[in-house]
């Protein structure tokens, strides 16, 4: 198949924008003109892609680092999509940036987690795709804040982009360790449960930092209904430009999606709904038992805080709360709960009877 022109390119892009799952995948960074079109054809090899992306321009955290090659490898792009009929796909940054890249008929641009950190650099971009017609992806800010993500999506929205799409590539946290940006995987539900008209693609390679947990990574998104996966594939990863580390081959991209198990957000059987139903039943009375038991908690806690104040006690007192978080963590084990799960609910329980106790103590 050959693209032989932009309007057969938008084509293709239309029909697949809509496809489930949206597969994304190509290097990291656009390296040489060589290593452009020998990507191109492996992916094409597979099958399984439908948008080809690279980095022209990689906004890097330190100078001196690879930058990206600039504006000289998007007519590689352009023939890669001649040979392959693959669309392309590039970050943008600048108003520049995208109209270089729209010279060149890229097919899809995304905004990257440090452009929608900066709701300047947004608007920028906005400015620049007024009028254009062009589908646009957003990856989350760097920091967990959905707000700076909403800012972003209605940014681009009020330029006049209708085709919007999200990428989940996860955040920077304090005290990860076991990926390159921490997944807070209820953050992107959030964002998915407040914009349920956007589709919302996954990022394992950002998140991951590392190919040996890729696969983890993607299966965990398409369990929890993500509309596809962007993901970096390199023809000689172990020797990539940049983020060498996170990207993988086309043929084990190929492996790795045949791996994923595909699941379905809905089934037509009235025995399955019927028995969902009974056990969601369930869900929700107990939901209603657990908010009764938290109130009354709290009435206990402003007890305490009572108490407290006529003794002119501080709220806080850390012996009891480690005593609290111990116990917590020897039952809570028995009942098959994490340590990670008990220590962000006792702590939310926490604040909110260090709230109510502070209520009392200033009345």
């Amino acid at each position: 198949m050959q693209a032989t022109n932009a309007a057969t390119a938008k084509e293709v892009v239309q029909q697949k924008w809509g496809k489930r799952p949206l597969i994304i995948a190509g290097p990291c960074s656009a390296e040489t003109e060589e290593q452009v079109m020998q990507t191109a054809v492996e992916l094409q090899k597979t099958g399984k892609v439908d948008i080809m992306r690279a980095g022209i321009w990689k906004p890097r955290t330190r100078p001196g680092s690879f930058e990206g090659i600039g504006t000289k490898g998007l007519p590689w792009l352009q023939q890669a999509k001649k040979l392959t009929g693959i669309p392309v796909a590039i970050e943008v940054a600048t108003a520049k940036q995208v109209e270089d890249a729209l010279h060149f008929d890229v097919d899809v641009l995304w905004i990257g987690a440090r452009t929608t950190v900066n709701p300047f650099s947004v608007q920028e971009v906005a400015d620049a795709l007024r009028g254009v017609d062009v589908p646009v992806l957003i990856k989350n800010p760097i920091n967990p804040d959905l707000e700076l993500w909403t800012g972003a999506v209605e940014r681009v929205a009020k330029a006049g982009i209708k085709q919007i799409g999200l990428i989940h590539r996860g955040f920077s946290s304090y005290g990860n360790t076991e990926y390159r940006n921490a997944p807070m995987w209820h953050l992107a539900i959030e964002m998915k449960r407040r914009n349920p008209e956007l589709m919302i693609i996954n990022d394992p390679s950002h998140i991951c930092g590392r190919r040996d947990i890729l696969q983890d990574v993607a299966q965990k998104a398409i369990d929890l209904d993500f509309d596809g996966l962007i993901v970096e594939s390199h023809v000689d990863p172990d020797n990539a430009w940049s983020d060498a580390k996170q990207q993988v081959t086309p043929a084990r991209l190929g492996e790795m999606l045949d791996a994923i198990i595909w699941r379905r957000e809905d089934v037509a059987s009235e025995e399955f709904h019927a028995a969902l139903e009974k056990l969601r039943q369930q869900i929700n009375q107990l939901d209603d038992e657990l908010m009764q038991i938290l109130g009354q908690r709290m009435k206990v806690a402003e007890k305490i805080g009572q108490y407290k104040k006529d003794n002119n006690i501080t709220i806080l007192q850390t012996n009891r709360w480690n005593e609290i978080l111990e116990r917590a963590f020897a039952r809570g084990d028995k009942q098959g709960l994490s340590k990670e799960f008990i220590t962000k609910y006792f702590d939310a329980v926490h604040m909110e009877s260090i709230n109510h106790q502070n209520r009392i103590m200033n009345q």
